[in-house]
């Protein structure tokens, strides 16, 4: 059974960082791409970001603030957030696909509960 669990979400001020981590078991994870997006209360989901595989190819929504990075030895993948702005507001997910880091989310097979991500102004 496919899992993908997110963690580190929290409660922060404007301005401050976050790492959000995606831990994966049940399937081979270092063959697989993978993606964080969010949704805000009564917004349409929306991508953050995409690592691919390897990690070496990456797609952002915003690489000035937010950087993904995967460790395939623990099976999971980051989202560094730096500068967190209230409109960062949201449930963030991690989804994974055998195919390319894309932004396209139908393209994601396995999709994580998500976590809360809050920032105070």
């Amino acid at each position: 059974q496919v899992q993908l669990v997110e963690s580190g979400g929290g409660l922060v001020q404007a301005g401050d960082s976050l790492r959000l981590s995606c831990a994966a078991s049940g399937l081979s994870f270092s063959t697989y791409a993978v993606a964080w997006s969010r949704q805000a209360p009564g917004k349409e989901p929306e991508f953050v970001a995409a690592i691919s595989w390897s990690g070496s190819t990456t797609n952002y929504l915003d690489s000035r603030r937010f950087t993904i990075s995967r460790d395939n030895a623990k099976n999971t993948v980051y989202l560094q957030m730096n500068s967190l702005k209230p409109e960062d507001t949201a449930v963030y997910y991690c989804s994974a696909t055998r195919y390319l880091a894309s932004r396209n989310r139908d393209e994601y097979d396995y999709w994580g509960q998500g976590t809360q991500v809050t920032v105070s102004s």
